[in-house]
């Protein structure tokens, strides 16, 4: 017999027996590493952005944080009545009314622009809304940040205190807002938003009245049911940047205060709001507004608004549905 051939397949056999067993080991390892990679992955929490900090781009009369989204116009209509208190004479204020008509539209996820026309003032208004910082689920970052910036122009005839030999240039009826929202959503049932406010007029009443008005601004939501939310929104003047009231020297303006529902009806939002403030944009809410809530100087109004999707998300361009 060659037993040395036999000894030589036999080690053969046993040196590749022995590998096989290893590489089953290793392959069996790596699947557990594999898998325990996996299941950390699964463990992490899945950031994603918060939504509906607010139901709409509008706490009562300011911004929220919220923007329309791109491809879509949004059409406003803000109406704000007289005083509450007038009485039966002027049927409790809804003899006397303003109104506001707009366009708001997304441009990008990140950008709105928006225009409109006020009777107030017979004033025109357009400002742009950008948003840098947005708050994530799960971590990161905690809060959301906004810019707005606004101009207007008032096109009521020249004041009656301006002599007819004063040239009233165009610049004279404008004014500037600069305004940034922090905001965060605490949970599904509160928000909260600080809103510091600059007001820039070209021209002011009197020679010792500032030209600038800085505020600072809290709004909030709380949700009561699945369809009503409670709002507020509060501008405090800072002292001595307060202008006074037309016609008046000796009284300042007040600060503004709206209190208002929130009630959602089948996708939009209809509000209803109480507010000392008759005015609507942020150059009349935050610099002019002369009622007092201690006074009992209340009016009522309410926000009104339909969406139009302009430009359809990619995947829907060849669509019929009859909501694109």
């Amino acid at each position: 017999m060659h037993i040395k051939p036999i000894i030589l397949s036999s080690i053969f056999l046993f040196t590749a027996s022995f590998y096989a067993n290893a590489q089953v080991e290793d392959t069996a390892e790596g699947n557990d590493d594999l898998m325990a990679m996996l299941e950390s992955e699964s463990a992490k929490p899945v950031r994603e952005y918060t939504t509906a900090t607010f139901k709409t781009t509008r706490i009562a009369n300011g911004h929220s944080i919220e923007n329309t989204a791109k491809g879509v116009l949004d059409f406003r209509i803000n109406h704000r009545f007289g005083l509450l208190h007038s009485g039966v004479k002027d049927f409790f204020g809804l003899d006397g009314a303003t109104t506001r008509i707009g366009f708001d539209y997304g441009i990008t996820d990140w950008l709105m622009i928006g225009m409109g026309r006020s009777s107030f003032m017979k004033e025109y208004d357009g400002f742009a809304k950008v948003r840098l910082l947005r708050q994530r689920d799960g971590g990161g970052m905690p809060f959301s940040l906004s810019y707005v910036g606004a101009i207007s122009v008032q096109t009521m005839d020249k004041p009656a205190y301006i002599p007819d030999s004063v040239e009233y240039y165009f610049s004279n009826r404008l004014a500037y807002v600069n305004q940034l929202l922090i905001a965060r959503k605490f949970s599904n049932a509160f928000s909260l938003q600080l809103m510091p406010t600059h007001v820039h007029y070209n021209l002011v009443n009197f020679k010792n009245e500032p030209n600038d008005v800085v505020a600072l601004g809290i709004g909030g939501r709380v949700k009561l049911s699945n369809r009503i939310s409670l709002t507020a929104e509060w501008y405090y003047q800072i002292e001595g940047t307060k202008r006074f009231v037309e016609g008046q020297p000796n009284v300042m303006t007040k600060n503004p205060l709206t209190i208002g529902f929130d009630i959602e009806t089948g996708g939009h939002v209809f509000q209803l709001l109480f507010s000392n403030s008759t005015a609507i944009s942020e150059r009349n809410l935050v610099g002019q507004t002369v009622n007092d809530w201690g006074d009992g100087d209340i009016h009522f109004g309410f926000n009104i608004s339909r969406v139009f999707t302009v430009v359809k998300p990619k995947g829907f361009e060849n669509s019929r549905n009859k909501i694109w």
